[in-house]
C-alpha cells in the first residue's frame, strides 16, 4: 500500500485494524530537528500475506476477550536471566528472550534439546495461563546461531559485505534459520541494517557495508532467506523464522561512532544513508523491526514517533511489530526502564525489558488505566504482537513445531559457511606473487590468531563479547592455522603452528594471523582507527623478514583500521575480518592445491574504505570501498603512511582513562578472556562498571601513543576509584605500558564491597621499566578467576613524591 501524506497518517494506520487514534491522545515532545517529514522517504509496504482476513478475525476476538491486565502482559518481554516460566502464571507476558550472555538454565553452552526444553517449558505455561497466548520467544543469532555449540558460525556481516553477493546472503539466512528452528526458536533478532559511516562504533561488524545500496540488496536477501516468501493464509514454515531489521534508525551514524549515540544530521541524511535497507526488508515480509538506541539530533529513536509511526508504520506500510532494545525505552526523556508509556504511544509495540520487567509490568497497567496510554494504543500493539505469531503458526489449530536438534551443524550448512569465508577475503597486496603458497611448501603459521577461534569468531559467539570461544565449542569447525596445516600437508608440504614466531625448521613463507580481540557493543568502541599490536606482534615480523622468510598477515578485524607498518612489513596483506568457525575457507584461498592452483581465487571487494591514517571518519582512503585484489592482478604496492595523523598528549583526553565506568575517546577498552561486565551503581545511577573474572584474564585500556613524561616529573599517579567485590585466590597485577606491579598487597588492604581510591606513583612504573615518552597501553588489570571489581574512574592525576610503591 502507498500511502500519501494528504490522507490521515494514523487513520490509515489503524484502518481495519482497530479504532483510529487522534495526534493528541499519542503526542511525545520531539525537537523541530528531530521530527520526520514523512514525504521525504521512501514507500514501501508490508505484503498483504503477513497476515490474513482469518487471522485479523481470530485476532478480533481475541482482543474483546483479553483484560486490560492481559493486553498489557503482551506489551512486555521479559530475558529468561530474570524470569521463570511459572512467573507467567501472575504476570501474562507476551514474549521473552535470551540475551548475550544469557543460556538456558544458567548453561551458555547448553545443547539445541536444552534450548528447546527451555522454550517448551514456557510456551505451555504461557497457554495454560491468562488468556492462553503463546509467549514469542527471539534470540541474538546475528552471524548464525551464535549461542548454541556446535551450530555453524558464519562471518560476520562486515565479511558478508565483502562477498558483494546476495544470493548467499539468502542462502545463509536459510540455513540460519533451520538452525535456530531446531532448537525450538521462532524469532531472531537479524538482519542489521545499519550502515555504519564512523567506524570507530564498536558494532561498526555487524554492519554489511557503509553503501546504502548493497545494504538494501542484502535486506530484501536475508529477510526472505530467514523467513521464506511470505503465502497467503498458510504460516511461515516450521524450519524458518522472523526476521527483524533493526536498528531504526541511523544506529551507524552517530557522532563520533559511539555506541547508543546521536546522529546529528539532515533529515536527508539520515533517509539516504540510514533508511534504505528498510524498504526492501519491509517489502519482503519482515515480520518484526527493532528501534534503535541511538537518537536523531537530541531525540531517542523509542520516544520519536514522528519516525517509528509516521515514517515506519504509515509511509513506509510496516505491518509487524516493533520491538525495543534492551532497556532503551528507559533513555527516553522523562522515561525509566520501570516507566515509559512514551515509547508505547510513539510506536514501540513491545517493550524489551530483560530485568526489570515487573515494575514495568505495573507502571503500564497504571498507564493503561489511566488513559496516558490510549486504548486504542494498546489494542494496536497487542494486533502486531497476536499478528505475528498467527503467522509464525503459534496461534491457530494448526500450530506449527519446532525443534529439530539433528539440523544444527549440518554438513551443508558448514559447507556454505565455508564458501562465504572464501568470499569474503579481501586481498589488498600480494607483492612478489607470495599467495598462493606453492604446493609442497614449508609454512609457518603465527600470531595470536594462529590458533584462536575466538579471534576468529568475533563477538556474539557463545556469549555476548565472545572472549572465551573455544574449538571446542565447534567440534565440525577448524580454526584457520589448523585448516592450513591440513590444507598444507595435503599437497605434500608441512606446516606448524607457532604464535610465537618459533620453528624448527626455516619455513619458506609465515602466514601471520593477528588483529583485534572479540568485542561487541559498548567495549567495541575505539578512539581512533590506529591498530594497536600487542607487545612482540610487530617484532615477530621483523624477526622473520630478518631472517628471510616471507611473510603474509592476515589480518582479523570488525572494522578497516590503519595499518600502515603491517602493510609495509608485509609481502601479502589479506583483510580476512571475522571468519567464523569454518577456517577452511581460509585455507581454499590462500593455498594451493596439487594443481598449483588454490582451490578458490580472491573475489571479495572492500564493503567499506581503508584508512590511510588512524582519522575517522575515513575521507582519504589508502584502500577505496570496492577494492580488491585477485591473483590476476598485476599491481605491485608501493610504501604507504605509517603515521597515525593524531596526538592527544597535551590535552585532559591524554590522561583520562574511564569514566564513570565507561571508556572515553580517545581509549579503547579490551577484554582478553573471560570477563563479564555490567552497569552498576557505585554512588549514582550506572555510574561505575563491574568486571567479574571466570578465568585468567586481563582487562586492558589501550588507545593513542602519548607522552607522559611531564606527568612522571611532577609525580603524578594513577588513580583508580573502585570497590573489590570478591578477592582473588591468587595474585592480581596491574601494569602500565608494559611495565607490570604485584597488586595484591593493596587489594587485600582494601575492604570488600567499599568504595575506595588506589594510588600508584607513576614513578613506580618507570623503575619498572615502563616508557614514558609513547604511552600506548596506561591500564592493564590481571586476575584470576574469582576476582570481581566495580570500576568508576581510571586517571592519572597529582600526587606527591613520597608515596610507596607495590611489588614489582
Amino acid at each position: 500500500m502507498r500511502i500519501k501524506r494528504s490522507i490521515s497518517a494514523l487513520a490509515l494506520l489503524f484502518a481495519g485494524c482497530a479504532p483510529s487514534i487522534s495526534y493528541a491522545e499519542v503526542a511525545v515532545a520531539a525537537s523541530p530537528n528531530a521530527t520526520a517529514n514523512p514525504e521525504l522517504w521512501p514507500t514501501a509496504a508490508s505484503p498483504a500475506e503477513i497476515t490474513s482476513p482469518a487471522a485479523e478475525k481470530s485476532i478480533d476476538v481475541i482482543l474483546s476477550r483479553m483484560t486490560v491486565e492481559q493486553k498489557v502482559g503482551q506489551l512486555i518481554q521479559a530475558d529468561i536471566s530474570a524470569i521463570t516460566p511459572e512467573d507467567l502464571n501472575r504476570y501474562p507476558l507476551g514474549s521473552i528472550l535470551a540475551g548475550g550472555n544469557s543460556g538456558p538454565y544458567g548453561d551458555e553452552r547448553a545443547s539445541a534439546a536444552k534450548w528447546k526444553q527451555l522454550v517448551d517449558a514456557f510456551r505451555d505455561v504461557s497457554q495454560k495461563s491468562g488468556a492462553g497466548i503463546p509467549i514469542l520467544f527471539g534470540v541474538d543469532a546475528v552471524h548464525g546461531h551464535s549461542n548454541l555449540p556446535g551450530a555453524t558460525i558464519f562471518p560476520h556481516n562486515i565479511g558478508l559485505g565483502a562477498t558483494h553477493d546476495p544470493d548467499l546472503i539468502q542462502r545463509i539466512g536459510t540455513a540460519t534459520a533451520v538452525e535456530i528452528a531446531a532448537s525450538g526458536i521462532e524469532w531472531t533478532f537479524a538482519p542489521t541494517l545499519a550502515a555504519p559511516q564512523d567506524v570507530r562504533w564498536g558494532r561498526a561488524y555487524e554492519g554489511y557495508s557503509s553503501d546504502p545500496s548493497l545494504i538494501a540488496s542484502y535486506a530484501r536477501a536475508m529477510t526472505i532467506g530467514l523467513q521464506g516468501k511470505l503465502e497467503a493464509g498458510k504460516p511461515v514454515a516450521a524450519d524458518r523464522v522472523a526476521a527483524t531489521a533493526k536498528h531504526f534508525l541511523a544506529d551507524g551514524g552517530t557522532a563520533d561512532g559511539r555506541d547508543q549515540g546521536d546522529a546529528r544530521i539532515s533529515e536527508r541524511e539520515l533517509v539516504a544513508l540510514h533508511a534504505q535497507g528498510y524498504p526492501a526488508s519491509i517489502d519482503a515480509g519482515a515480520l518484526t523491526v527493532m528501534a534503535s538506541f541511538s537518537s536523531w539530533n537530541g531525540i531517542k529513536h523509542h520516544g520519536n514517533r514522528s519516525l517509528l509511526t509516521d515514517v515506519l508504520k504509515v509511509r513506509m506500510g510496516f505491518k509487524g511489530l516493533v520491538v525495543g532494545d534492551w532497556n532503551g525505552h528507559g533513555q527516553v526523556a522523562g522515561c525509566s526502564a520501570t516507566d515509559c508509556p512514551a515509547a508505547i504511544n510513539a510506536g514501540v509495540d513491545l517493550f524489551m525489558e530483560p530485568d526489570s520487567w515487573k515494575g514495568l509490568y505495573d507502571s503500564t497497567l497504571a498507564a493503561a488505566r489511566d488513559g496516558r496510554i490510549p486504548a486504542a494504543r494498546i489494542d494496536d500493539a497487542v494486533r502486531r504482537i497476536l499478528r505475528v505469531k498467527f503467522k509464525l503458526g503459534l496461534m491457530g489449530d494448526a500450530q506449527i513445531a519446532r525443534g529439530d536438534v539433528s539440523e544444527v551443524g549440518s554438513d551443508e550448512h558448514l559447507a556454505l559457511a565455508r564458501e562465504a569465508v572464501a568470499k569474503s577475503l579481501v586481498l589488498l597486496k600480494n607483492n612478489k606473487s607470495v599467495l598462493p603458497v606453492r604446493k609442497g611448501a614449508r609454512v609457518l603459521i603465527a600470531g595470536p590468531g594462529a590458533d584462536n577461534m575466538a579471534m576468529q569468531a568475533g563477538g556474539w559467539t557463545i556469549t555476548w563479547q565472545g572472549t572465551d570461544t573455544k574449538p571446542e565449542d565447534f567440534p565440525k569447525g577448524r580454526t584457520i592455522g589448523r585448516a592450513i596445516t591440513d590444507a598444507v600437508a595435503a599437497t605434500g608440504g608441512k606446516a606448524e603452528i607457532a604464535p610465537d614466531g618459533t620453528f624448527t625448521a626455516k619455513p619458506d613463507v609465515a602466514i601471520v594471523v593477528m588483529g583485534e580481540k572479540p568485542y561487541a557493543e559498548f567495549e567495541g568502541d575505539v578512539p581512533h582507527l590506529a591498530f594497536t599490536p600487542q607487545q612482540g606482534e610487530i617484532e615477530l615480523i621483523q624477526k622473520l623478514k630478518a631472517k628471510g622468510v616471507r611473510v603474509v598477515v592476515l589480518f582479523l578485524s570488525g572494522r578497516p583500521m590503519f595499518t600502515g607498518k603491517l602493510i609495509n612489513l608485509a609481502d601479502a596483506f589479506v583483510a580476512g575480518w571475522l571468519p567464523g568457525s569454518q577456517g577452511q575457507g581460509v585455507a581454499d584461498v590462500l593455498v594451493a592445491s596439487a594443481n598449483g592452483k588454490a582451490p578458490r581465487g580472491f573475489t571479495g571487494k572492500l564493503p567499506f574504505a581503508w584508512p590511510a591514517d588512524a582519522r575517522s571518519p575515513i575521507s582519504k582512503p589508502l584502500f577505496p570501498l570496492g577494492y580488491g585484489l585477485t591473483y590476476a592482478s598485476k599491481t605491485k604496492l608501493g610504501r604507504v603512511n605509517e603515521m597515525p595523523g593524531i596526538d592527544i598528549s597535551g590535552s585532559e583526553s591524554a590522561t583520562l582513562y574511564m569514566l564513570r565506568g565507561k571508556v572515553p575517546a580517545p581509549w579503547h577498552l579490551g577484554i582478553d578472556g573471560a570477563i563479564a561486565s555490567r552497569a552498576i551503581d557505585l554512588g549514582a545511577q550506572e555510574d561505575a562498571r563491574q568486571f567479574s573474572w571466570s578465568d585468567k584474564a586481563a582487562l586492558s585500556i589501550s588507545g593513542p601513543v602519548v607522552d607522559l613524561n611531564r606527568q612522571l616529573r611532577d609525580n603524578a599517579v594513577l588513580a583508580i576509584d573502585w570497590r573489590i567485590d570478591r578477592y582473588a585466590s591468587q595474585n592480581v597485577s596491574i601494569a602500565f605500558n608494559g611495565a607490570t606491579l604485584d597488586l595484591s598487597p593493596m587489594i587485600k588492604a582494601l575492604a570488600a564491597g567499599t568504595a575506595k581510591q588506589t594510588k600508584i606513583p607513576l614513578r613506580c612504573f618507570a623503575e619498572a621499566g615502563a616508557k614514558f615518552e609513547a604511552v600506548g597501553s596506561p591500564f592493564r588489570l590481571e586476575a584470576m578467576p574469582g576476582f570481581a571489581a566495580t570500576i568508576r574512574t581510571v586517571r592519572v592525576e597529582a600526587g606527591s613524591a613520597d608515596m610507596p610503591c607495590p611489588a614489582r
